[in-house]
């Protein structure tokens, strides 16, 4: 199945949020793992989502169209991005509250780890943050091409045993495209629970 995504909305205040009558799944992640190169990877082409060697560009909550599936892939704020101010932090914050606190259409959040990473103590407060609010998880590991293939299932074990789910937290690489059907088809689903 030939599946792409579309900009629709992109939203910067609070003020701005309004109904977005289709079944949602959000990514978030901290700043620089890799939530806009996953974004292109997705939708098949570059320049989809801005992609920055600087990390937390993204500081909006942009939504996109996944067709044919018909469900909105919402990019939130990267969290975590220390070289702005802390106002700037915390309005992204509120955002980001304000719209899953506030969405009787968001199914899932897709959390994005950097896989070469120990667990960190942000992924851990917002996957918590998500388990309080009653919020289905999707963990998603990140870069995973650059580390051993004898790695991964260590890191792939820990997280999951961190989060108490039963399956094993998908491994991606948005660089080789690694488990990209597989990270739609989950997507996808999660959009139809």
């Amino acid at each position: 199945m030939n599946r792409t995504l579309e900009i629709v909305k992109t939203i910067y205040e609070i003020s701005q949020l309004e109904p977005m009558e289709a079944p949602q799944v959000a990514l978030a992640g901290r700043s620089n793992v890799g939530k806009s190169s996953l974004v292109n990877c997705l939708g098949g082409r570059k320049g989809l989502a801005k992609i920055s060697s600087t990390p937390g560009k993204t500081r909006s909550l942009n939504y996109f169209m996944a067709h044919p599936d018909e469900f909105y892939l919402v990019d939130l704020p990267g969290y975590g991005y220390a070289k702005c101010s802390k106002s700037e932090r915390q309005k992204w914050a509120k955002l980001i509250e304000k719209y899953m606190a506030d969405n009787p259409w968001l199914k899932a959040v897709a959390v994005l780890i950097d896989c070469r990473l120990t667990p960190q103590k942000l992924d851990i407060e917002m996957t918590s943050y998500l388990r309080h609010m009653g919020i289905p998880i999707i963990p998603i590991l990140t870069k995973a091409d650059k580390i051993k293939q004898k790695d991964r299932a260590k890191i792939q074990k820990q997280w999951q045993d961190l989060l108490q789910q039963d399956k094993l937290p998908l491994l991606v690489s948005s660089k080789t495209g690694m488990n990209r059907e597989k990270l739609w088809n989950i997507l996808a689903e999660a959009a139809q629970e």
